[in-house]
């Protein structure tokens, strides 16, 4: 199999297929920055297309074997591409090599000094900006891959010019071991992705070896001390840690916390020693960990304590991560990206620390194997919001093979009712909403547009 780092020079020609996704409009700018002649292609418009059709990138609407022009060399897929696409068939009829995105990510890590890579089954996304916040303010000028939008990047990418490379790197379908980590950030490990990875025990696997990956004699695993399911993968794997977490056991913890409203501030303590001080304008006990294990990369980057305050004090949420949308009858609206139900209990325990009258869920389950393998989860979370309204769930990559519905979880769930439509959901919406509520569109999948329509009056 060739190797993606021998197409990685000025005049190479690859082709990308699903090129509008967050990660791949993003490698695609970035190998067209390093002088490779890009195109494209992705099953529908969307802002990211039009990004780079600006810049100079060709992409096409629809998967056709035309789109492999004569002269391409090499072919990039998202994941959600398989081989019985029209344009992998071509590739694979003449010979042309085809990578995954992770590949072709992985490989351009390998040039930058330090690799940043940040795992785990939640949080990713918040810790990968808050890392990006502490980098621009400690003016490393680093490049930047997040599989969300940033306000701060106003993009979920960047081309900086330092040596550092800071990046999202997602467990499934083992994507991350494409990755070459010199400091490896474990979040937190839970049973997810159970249409891929057999069990829990192959969860924790899958992270070990991503672990093992880290230079044995410079870089650093940065890992959960109060998460039993990391400390378990890592046991006996002889790398540099740095330990983030709640209690005095960990290297970086927090001091003398205290929520006011949505702000959280507190000490970070570095080895019993004061770090800095913070205040976050995000919410929730989540977040205060999320912060933790940014300060914990950090310092193994060797980040002066200032940058890691101001860099947090900058930061005010990811894209999808309890974003605040507007008003609506008097009721605050805001979107999240939670669609496990570690995140749930997260989003929910942050939500009761809040001076609301009553909450108000809209739900999208994420795929029908997620809602089947973890449905007793859903239905002990789902029971705590006052009001649940619940969508169709959300198919993604799958099809209904199991037969099952939302409605399945609207009979076990007292507050919940399922509406089989966006139209009936709105309608709902529309008529319950009053002052002193918050109403929070819930999911990985499109729910967040109903509270998009709801707010466009």
């Amino acid at each position: 199999m060739a190797e993606f780092e021998n197409y990685m020079s000025p005049g190479r020609r690859g082709h990308l297929v699903g090129i509008g996704g967050v990660s791949m409009s993003s490698l695609a700018e970035v190998l067209y920055h390093m002088g490779l002649s890009i195109s494209g292609s992705d099953t529908m418009e969307s802002q990211n297309v039009r990004n780079l059709r600006a810049l100079g990138i060709s992409v096409a609407i629809g998967h056709r074997k035309e789109n492999v022009a004569d002269d391409v060399e090499f072919i990039v897929r998202t994941a959600a591409v398989h081989d019985d696409n029209a344009e992998i068939m071509e590739a694979h009829r003449r010979g042309i090599p085809v990578f995954e995105r992770t590949q072709a990510w992985g490989t351009i890590s390998r040039d930058y000094d330090n690799a940043l890579c940040i795992s785990g089954t939640h949080g990713k996304t918040t810790t990968t900006s808050m890392c990006t916040h502490i980098l621009m303010a400690a003016e490393k000028d680093p490049t930047v891959m997040i599989g969300g939008t940033l306000p701060l990047l106003k993009a979920g990418h960047r081309i900086g010019h330092g040596n550092t490379i800071v990046m999202e790197a997602c467990e499934y379908y083992n994507s991350f071991l494409s990755f070459y980590p010199t400091v490896a950030v474990i979040l937190n490990i839970e049973a997810d992705h159970l249409d891929f990875f057999k069990d829990l025990e192959e969860v924790k696997r899958s992270f070990r070896i991503f672990a093992s990956k880290v230079p044995e004699d410079s870089g650093y695993i940065v890992a959960n001390r109060d998460d039993r399911n990391t400390m378990d993968a890592l046991e006996g794997l002889k790398r540099k840690r740095m330990t983030f977490g709640m209690t005095d056991e960990a290297d970086v913890t927090a001091k003398n916390i205290r929520y006011s409203g949505t702000n959280t501030s507190f000490d970070i303590y570095y080895r019993g020693q004061k770090f800095t001080d913070v205040i976050l304008h995000v919410p929730g006990v989540h977040n205060v960990k999320n912060a933790l294990a940014a300060a914990a990369a950090s310092i193994c980057l060797g980040v002066r304590p200032t940058a890691v305050k101001y860099g947090l004090a900058g930061f005010n949420g990811a894209g999808r991560r309890f974003e605040f949308k507007g008003k609506f009858n008097g009721a605050d609206v805001y979107d999240d990206y939670a669609h496990h139900p570690g995140e749930l209990k997260a989003l929910f325990d942050t939500l009761e620390t809040l001076d609301y009258k009553r909450t108000i869920i809209v739900f999208q389950p994420h795929t029908y194997s997620r809602t089947a393998a973890l449905f007793e989860d859903f239905v002990a979370q789902l029971q705590r919001p006052d009001v649940v309204l619940l969508a169709e769930i959300y198919a993604a990559r799958e099809q209904n093979t199991i037969g099952i519905s939302s409605a399945s979880l609207a009979e076990r769930i007292p507050n919940a009712s399922f509406y089989p439509s966006f139209e009936l959901l709105e309608k709902t919406m529309r008529a319950i909403a009053r002052p002193g509520d918050i109403i929070l569109t819930v999911g990985a999948g499109d729910v967040y547009k109903l509270g998009e329509s709801l707010l466009q009056e």
